[in-house]
């Protein structure tokens, strides 16, 4: 896809227009606004302590969630987890209560019935939490009640409690109950690719995830991307050729710090997601703006993904580990084949347009960014896959470094990034304008 192509695509929802919508939506007044300050966020490389509430509780589901999945038993989210959907409907449930006790914020999804006026914040978020995991999740159980158990002790016995508890556990039953049947246990049988273009994994992962139901989009599709680079084009070939020198198993063109940084992002993204952005609500923010923000990532995030799955199965593009070695059947004279061309980092096993990566980062950068107001928004990821600590000035920077990232690992063409983070962008844009907005 052409650049011309690209800037027409970012245009449907301009970054301006997410911080614009935000601004707009905190009820200030007409008066021009002073410049935001810039945000520089603390590592805490997914430390979670109960002094922040929605941070901790986000630890005990991230570890929940990611526990070895139960195929054949357990409830669908046993059967079938999904990291960022389930996390959303946990940060969700936490959301809905404790803005039910602030009255500051528009509700997601559920209010109470059962009196907000009083009641504690804090048990509020255990108690929504709790009861989202308890039912999404009964039977990993020894990843939860101990620590609700204990959380809830400490909480001084008193009628805010008592209130805090039954807000939080009703909200997380409402919840829970408009996520129900979301799709995730749709039976998909998947018949690889054949002809030149055309992905040819046996049994991928997450062929379902087109067919869940999203939290706020009108529909999976509802940001669909147009089609991948035609196999025939100048900017095909041009791509390949960039994967190809940089992304194989033997390169000798890419830098050691680029493959560092291709290594970084390769460890599991259910569990880097929750740890590394886990940090956002790590600091001095009231109860009240931490659970809106993780809301508004994990909503965004849920959403990012069923879109960008939808894409990939829609256009089941083939991964450079296919093209490059079959380049000889792609009908561009600019194309060469190498048939021991190998990435160097293991490639995912599912379609590769849109880069899934790019769908969730560019996501998540555009949310940060309008949260705060600010691009200027500093912070460091840590990975496992690597040991190390990358430190990032802006969003961007670090959606640049993953586009290139893809790339690098042999992964990804250059277009398949640049429409990810496009989709990202769109989908996060539409929540920040429909949702999470203050009371008028």
């Amino acid at each position: 896809m052409t650049q011309s192509i690209r800037l027409a695509r970012l245009k449907v929802f301009p970054m301006s227009a997410v911080l614009l919508a935000l601004l707009a939506a905190c009820g200030g007044s007409d008066d021009p606004l002073p410049p935001p300050a810039p945000v520089s966020v603390p590592f805490t490389n997914g430390v979670a302590t109960t002094a922040n509430p929605v941070a901790y509780w986000n630890k005990i589901a991230s570890d929940t969630i990611n526990q070895p999945a139960t195929p054949t038993t357990g409830t669908p989210e046993e059967r079938r987890p999904h990291g960022q959907v389930d996390l959303a409907t946990t940060h969700v449930a936490i959301y809905d209560a404790v803005i039910a006790i602030t009255g500051t914020h528009i509700p997601f999804a559920a209010s109470p019935t059962s009196d907000p006026a009083g009641a504690s914040q804090e048990a509020a978020v255990a108690a929504a939490a709790y009861g989202a995991l308890k039912a999404l999740f009964p039977n990993r159980s020894a990843q939860y009640q101990d620590a609700y158990d204990t959380y809830v002790a400490s909480i001084p016995n008193s009628a805010a409690k008592t209130r805090g508890l039954a807000v939080g556990a009703e909200v997380a039953s409402k919840v829970v109950a408009l996520r129900a049947n979301d799709g995730r246990s749709t039976v998909v049988t998947y018949t690889p690719g054949t002809g030149p273009g055309a992905f040819r994994g046996t049994n991928p992962i997450n062929v379902f995830v087109p067919y869940m139901k999203p939290f706020t989009l009108t529909s999976a599709a509802q940001f669909r991307l147009p089609p991948p680079l035609a196999l025939g084009s100048s900017a095909y070939a041009a791509d390949l050729a960039e994967v190809q020198a940089l992304g194989g198993a033997t390169s000798t063109q890419r830098s050691a710090a680029q493959l560092e940084a291709a290594r970084f992002h390769t460890e599991n993204p259910g569990i880097f997601l929750s740890r590394n952005y886990r940090s956002f609500a790590m600091d001095s923010r009231s109860i009240a703006d931490n659970a809106r923000l993780m809301a508004m990532l994990w909503v965004t995030q849920g959403d990012s993904n069923i879109a960008c799955f939808e894409s990939k199965y829609f256009h089941n593009y083939w991964r450079p580990q296919s093209a490059i070695p079959l380049a000889d059947t792609d009908g561009n004279a600019a194309t060469t084949a190498d048939a021991t061309w190998a990435p160097v980092v293991p490639t995912p096993n599912h379609p590769e347009y849109p880069a899934a990566h790019m769908c969730q980062n560019g996501a998540a950068a555009a949310v940060l960014k309008a949260f705060f107001g600010t691009s200027q928004v500093s912070f460091s990821f840590s990975s496992t896959a690597t040991n190390t600590v990358r430190n990032y000035a802006t969003p961007d920077e670090m959606v640049s470094e993953i586009e290139l990232a893809r790339i690098v690992g042999g992964m990804h063409f250059r277009n398949s990034g640049v429409q990810g983070g496009v989709l990202g962008t769109n989908v996060a844009s539409w929540i920040v304008a429909n949702h999470f907005k203050p009371k008028q």
